[in-house]
């Protein structure tokens, strides 16, 4: 059978963060890099296929795809290792401290922030013929999602930071279902279709994925969107990173644990049952 149940699986979630946190320095910004560049190109396949068809559900079908790879190959999104690894520190896995998972946190955003903006410089590249012409329709198109994302909830003060907030929360709620998902097959097409399912969610519907945007935003910059670094910083990445973490910790990684990990005596484990009566002579 390809299906590993929740208890094991539950029990790869916190090896997977114990391996994370002790990983090298450069494995790990590598990993992290090359993650962040194959989400950015799966976010603006998905956009240009939007655009070019009329149908957004068109390119929801097909982002997950860059998830699946940059999955299959073994790289890392910050919003993975927020579930993970406090995993393994709330199991009390040997030498793994508070700072060795913020090692990690801190290193698998720096690889994911800089693969994410190489792919923005080339895309914006491509939009604009090596910026020599007006952006394309898919540059502008990419311009628009940065102003509505940034100034949109500014504009609606404390109501749009809440709405961003929770939009982020959704996200990783769903993108880290995807990542444990993966873990419940043993088999690479058991694997695309666990994790296909929770990525779709999330990206038709809208819900703010702190990489994603590394891409998106500081493209829509380069690609001419009315809006500022400083827009961006305030007004989605940073809350985005804190609820990122908020809903893959807190929805995925604590609710796995505590049910599937640390599972509590079934209600009658202390009953016991009458003998059978002999049988009659």
């Amino acid at each position: 059978m390809s299906y590993v149940n929740p208890q094991e699986f539950a029990t790869k979630m916190i090896d997977a963060g114990e391996s994370k946190i002790f990983m090298s320095t450069k494995d790990t910004l590598i990993r992290a890099y090359m993650a962040g560049a194959i989400l950015a190109l799966a976010a603006a396949f998905a956009v240009t296929v939007a655009v070019n068809t009329g149908d957004f559900l068109v390119g929801a079908l097909l982002f997950p795809v860059g998830f699946c790879m940059l999955y299959l190959l073994g790289f890392d999104l910050l919003t993975g290792v927020f579930t993970l690894c406090p995993l393994a520190l709330l199991d009390k896995r040997p030498g793994v401290t508070v700072g060795g998972v913020l090692r990690n946190w801190g290193l698998v955003f720096v690889g994911n922030f800089a693969g994410a903006m190489t792919v923005a410089v080339f895309m914006a590249i491509i939009f604009t013929t090596g910026f020599s012409t007006e952006p394309n329709a898919v540059g502008q198109k990419i311009g628009v999602i940065g102003e509505s994302r940034t100034v949109g909830y500014q504009a609606a003060g404390a109501a749009g930071m809440l709405t961003l907030f929770v939009r982020a929360v959704m996200c990783n709620w769903m993108v880290s279902t995807g990542v444990v998902a993966a873990m419940m097959s043993t088999s690479v097409s058991g694997k695309v279709i666990a994790m296909w399912m929770p990525i779709l969610v999330f990206f038709y519907l809208g819900f703010e994925h702190s990489i994603v945007n590394m891409f998106l935003f500081p493209s829509g910059l380069m690609l001419g969107g009315q809006f500022t670094w400083m827009d961006y910083i305030l007004w989605n990445e940073l809350p985005t990173v804190i609820g990122n973490l908020v809903g893959g910790l807190t929805f995925v990684g604590a609710m796995i644990y505590a049910t599937h990990y640390k599972t509590s005596p079934k209600r009658n484990a202390g009953y016991e049952k009458a003998p059978a009566a002999a049988p009659a002579e």
